[in-house]
């Protein structure tokens, strides 16, 4: 795929050196979506990217390799080898051989952030769901660690928070409960950091699309919403089976992974037509499509198990595989 002149990007936050940075969600967290959150690790990487100085939407070429994976789809994530090329960002393992806080500390007094598996019932930032009420594993980008004053900042979700006191020694397992379980296993670390200078302009566009042609060689060989359909009623029977509980889970891993998967793809394929590549704008329609019909399946299982009456959503799927056929094959069309 190759590109007229492409516009300077635009939208992108300055990386702050105050404590406390002001940041501003970006364009992909903001107006009219049908799914305001995606997953704990894409949204965190969109503001990660965001706080960099970078425009994330470069890196969505992945959402074209989503598949079913028998009891969900698959669970999104920002390729680290396309977040090296694109933007010369490094994300390494980091070891915690003693103090989780402290190899935080080491690492973030050099400028980098920590990617840290943690227990959302210590995120002051998910008040209206885990916050002192569940414990959820959930990975944040911290950015700044002042141990003296017990209090952190960090990326979460759609955008940047900070926490402090009981809550700072939970994630960095600091209270006593913590100390009397000998046997507790550290959590997994990462680290980012910026090794080498990002692509701009005209450079950025064409190595995303270099991208979306590597990986339009990995999309799923049928269509993944087609084998979904054929698992559906026995998922169907699991969902009367259990309880309320379950159902968000299905509903986050399934209709949540897929619906926003797409959305963020037709953002996508917006974003490399305004760098001056021809994609036809059904294409990232029927995309936009997969997302809001999601959105309609999921209320529409809602009801039917308010009401106790199986809904096999055979309308759903309909609109769903035929927009997947007007997603991926024309797109992949377009750079044979």
């Amino acid at each position: 795929m190759k590109p007229s002149p492409s516009p300077a990007l635009d939208g992108a936050a300055p990386r702050g050196d105050t404590p406390w940075r002001e940041h501003v969600a970006h364009a992909l967290h903001q107006g009219e979506r049908v799914w305001q959150e995606t997953n704990c690790y894409v949204d965190l990487w969109i503001e990660l990217l965001h706080g960099f100085g970078l425009d994330p939407r470069a890196a969505l070429a992945f959402t074209v390799t989503q598949d079913f994976e028998g009891d969900q789809f698959t669970f999104f994530k920002f390729p680290l080898d396309d977040l090296g090329r694109l933007y010369g960002i490094q994300v390494q393992e980091l070891a915690i051989y003693d103090s989780l806080e402290q190899r935080v500390l080491a690492q973030t007094l050099r400028g980098h952030t920590v990617l840290v598996e943690v227990d959302g019932y210590y995120l002051p930032d998910t008040r209206a769901t885990s916050y002192r009420s569940e414990h959820p594993k959930t990975t944040i980008g911290i950015d700044f660690v002042d141990t003296a004053a017990r209090r952190l900042g960090y990326f979460h979700n759609t955008s940047y928070h900070r926490l402090e006191g009981d809550d700072y020694d939970g994630v960095f397992r600091k209270l006593p409960h913590f100390t009397a379980q000998a046997d507790l296993l550290f959590p997994y670390v990462e680290f980012a950091k910026q090794a080498r200078p990002a692509l701009e302009g005209s450079a950025l566009a064409q190595a995303s699309a270099d991208l979306l042609c590597a990986h339009l060689e990995r999309r799923p060989l049928t269509n993944p919403i087609s084998q979904w359909r054929a698992a559906f009623p026995t998922h169907l029977d699991m969902l009367f089976d259990r309880d309320e509980a379950y159902f968000h889970l299905y509903s986050f891993n399934l209709m949540r992974q897929l619906g926003a998967n797409f959305e963020f793809l037709s953002k996508y394929l917006q974003w490399l037509f305004a760098q001056g590549f021809e994609i036809p704008p059904t294409i990232p329609a029927a995309a936009q499509r997969i997302a809001s019909e999601s959105m309609v399946m999921q209320f529409r299982l809602i009801r039917a198990l308010a009401r106790g009456r199986r809904d096999s959503c055979e309308d759903c799927f309909d609109v769903l595989e035929s927009a997947y056929e007007k997603t991926l094959p024309p797109l992949a069309a377009l750079v044979r």
